[in-house]
């Protein structure tokens, strides 16, 4: 592999504030979505993890856990790893898409840890045992397919009569949505969660959602039928 430093020196190209580094994940959709609901210019930096560059030393010095997304910040210096920060990062930074109110704050704080504690580890098993290693470990398949359910009856049940997860569109759908979007990984028929489907829909109906979905391989928003 080329000296990891000067992969990732190549691809930081541009002089806009924000380096973006993604590859077509939901935890790195979620960052790109932001970003484009925000309005903000960026630079987006593929990092193929299908190739192993999550683990060239350059990527490393600022996002030592080997995962994208992970953003350089050049207005403030920051250098940041993790989606979930990332998030509530950007929106402080601009003042957007989360409650400054306590009361809402913290409602938006449970299910943004709800997304990050729950709905990203276990689908993301779903799509390790029932995608791409079916027949593998039958256990493994039942226990994250059946977890997998449960999610989506959660947030069905939460997204009955409301049109969002909390009171706003906030940081909490941008997190989540990604995540749903992989129904067809994990094998789920929306039409059987007409609430959750509904608000799939409404997010993937924003002109913002689609620009950022497609970063960076220009893949189109899946729809169910």
């Amino acid at each position: 592999m080329e000296n990891s430093s000067e992969v990732i020196s190549m691809k930081a190209r541009g002089n806009k504030t924000i380096d973006l580094y993604t590859w077509a994940t939901p935890n790195g959709r979620k960052v790109s979505i932001m970003l484009e609901e925000l309005g903000l210019d960026y630079n987006v930096i593929p990092i193929d993890i299908t190739k192993g560059e999550q683990h060239d030393l350059g990527f490393v010095s600022f996002s030592p856990n080997n995962k994208i997304p992970a953003i350089i910040d050049h207005e403030t210096g920051l250098k940041m790893m993790e989606s979930g920060a990332i998030l509530m990062y950007l929106a402080k930074k601009t003042g957007l898409f989360m409650s400054q109110t306590d009361r809402q704050y913290w409602e938006e704080m449970q299910w943004l840890m709800f997304q990050m504690g729950h709905v990203g580890p276990m689908l993301g098993q779903t799509h390790h045992f029932v995608k791409f290693h079916p027949g593998k470990s039958p256990y493994a398949e039942e226990r994250y397919k059946n977890e997998n359910i449960r999610l989506y009856k959660v947030l069905n049940k939460r997204l009955k009569e409301r049109e969002f997860i909390c009171e706003d569109y906030s940081i909490v759908d941008i997190a989540t949505w990604p995540w749903i979007s992989r129904y067809e990984f994990q094998q789920m028929d929306l039409n059987d969660y007409p609430s959750l489907k509904a608000w799939y829909m409404r997010i993937a109906s924003r002109p913002a959602v689609q620009r950022g979905y497609a970063v960076p391989l220009n893949q189109p928003v899946p729809l169910p039928e």
